[in-house]
């Protein structure tokens, strides 16, 4: 069954905040964020999907999941690209 990792982005005051999660539905899992249900750092801020991949398989989603949150350079280039798009 396949499954994905997802990293979702918001504003918090001054900076841009990122997350990075796995889920089998991610439409689901970011309205679940949205709604104050997904993971405790997330609640109360509105988040939009930053990137999405499909993976084979639950093991291999949470192993990206795993890279992706050590991925600071990675992170920090969507949470710019979400910056440039608040500001137009």
């Amino acid at each position: 069954m396949p499954a994905f990792v997802y990293v979702l982005g918001t504003l918090a005051k001054n900076r841009h905040l990122t997350y990075v999660g796995w889920t089998d539905d991610v439409a689901r899992r970011l309205a679940q964020h949205n709604a104050g249900k997904g993971a405790r750092t997330t609640r109360g801020r509105v988040w939009v999907l930053l990137h999405s991949e499909c993976c084979a398989s639950r093991r291999a989603a949470m192993s990206r999941e795993w890279h992706l949150k050590r991925d600071r350079a990675f992170r920090r280039k969507l949470a710019q690209a979400l910056k440039a798009e608040h500001t137009r």
